[in-house]
């Protein structure tokens, strides 16, 4: 429990650290946050010998690999782009849908089948996105990227398995030199501004692979461990978070039509998280009056 709340309360408090990473570009701050994020796993497998799974890997994985690098460096990169052009809202909006948006993925690819109110939240998070579309002028952009590039990541993901140290490794690592291309090309140009704006900044961009990576495996030794309603219900700790951040540190204009999509957005996460608690309250019954449960099983 303390794992997985710890990612969350680091994850909610990305809006602060990004903006002082500027004047970094959204893209520098990417590069470097894949660079090393890479470096510091890569590290830590070669001092725990967990490089070895790595190099067991076919050539098929490494292709699942890079398309889940991909999919989270789209996620990486968005997700900047958004707190530091002040739609940090936005932000918090795509991760309160993202659930919504895994579900629908798992209908879609992976045949799954819906209880009555996940077809009722997920169509409730539909409307919602409509309605911002047309009351406001324009699709929540960002929230949808972010939304849906964590969803495919999280599909990708069910395919493989991966140690969660090593599924980060490898996805930074097949990233690595288009990360490392750019930057070369930023320092060509006279753009860079990894060494022009003191020690301070260099010490930030580094430390933004410690910012990604560490959330990244606390959840990873967390969720493990914890039901599925569980990581469901704690997960909203971030949006939420994000969301105080939006209207209480950097003061973002929230017009009616706003508000209106985003109340429409909770009610759909409120069904879903009540499906959650029904269905594991179900699950815990049954496996109490199983004749099959040990003792040690029940008290559990």
């Amino acid at each position: 429990m303390l794992y997985t709340i710890a990612a969350y309360l680091m994850w909610g408090f990305f809006p602060g650290f990004f903006p002082l990473l500027r004047p970094a570009s959204p893209f520098e701050i990417l590069a470097h946050r894949i660079v090393w994020t890479a470096v510091l796993v890569t590290a830590v497998l070669l001092v725990t010998g967990g490089w070895r799974e790595l190099k067991a890997f076919s050539l098929k994985m490494w292709g699942w690999m890079l398309a889940c690098g991909v999919a989270i460096t789209v996620n990486w990169g968005t997700y900047v782009i958004a707190v530091n052009t002040d739609h940090v809202a936005d932000a918090a909006l795509g991760y309160f849908i993202n659930p919504l948006v895994s579900v629908a993925l798992g209908i879609v690819f992976l045949k799954e089948t819906l209880t009555k109110a996940q077809v009722v939240s997920v169509s409730i998070a539909f409307v919602a996105v409509l309605w911002l579309t047309f009351m406001t002028g324009q699709a929540p952009y960002y929230s949808l990227a972010l939304a849906f590039s964590f969803g495919i990541y999280g599909l990708l993901k069910k395919r493989l398995n991966v140690s969660a140290m090593g599924s980060v490794a490898a996805e930074t690592l097949v990233m690595l030199p288009l990360a490392l291309i750019y930057l070369g090309y930023l320092h060509a140009q006279g753009q860079s501004t990894f060494s022009s704006e003191g020690p301070v900044h260099i010490l930030l961009l580094v430390t933004s692979g410690l910012v990604t990576a560490l959330p990244l495996l606390c959840f990873a030794q967390g969720a493990k461990h914890l039901r599925l309603s569980t990581v469901g219900m704690l997960q909203y700790m971030t949006p939420i978070m994000q969301m105080l951040w939006a209207l209480f540190i950097t003061h973002e204009h929230m017009s009616t039509a706003r508000w209106i999509g985003f109340g429409i957005i909770w009610v759909a996460v409120i069904i879903y998280l009540a499906d959650l608690v029904r269905r594991g309250r179900a699950s815990r019954r049954l496996t109490c009056h199983s004749p099959h449960a040990t003792t040690d099983e029940t008290a559990a």
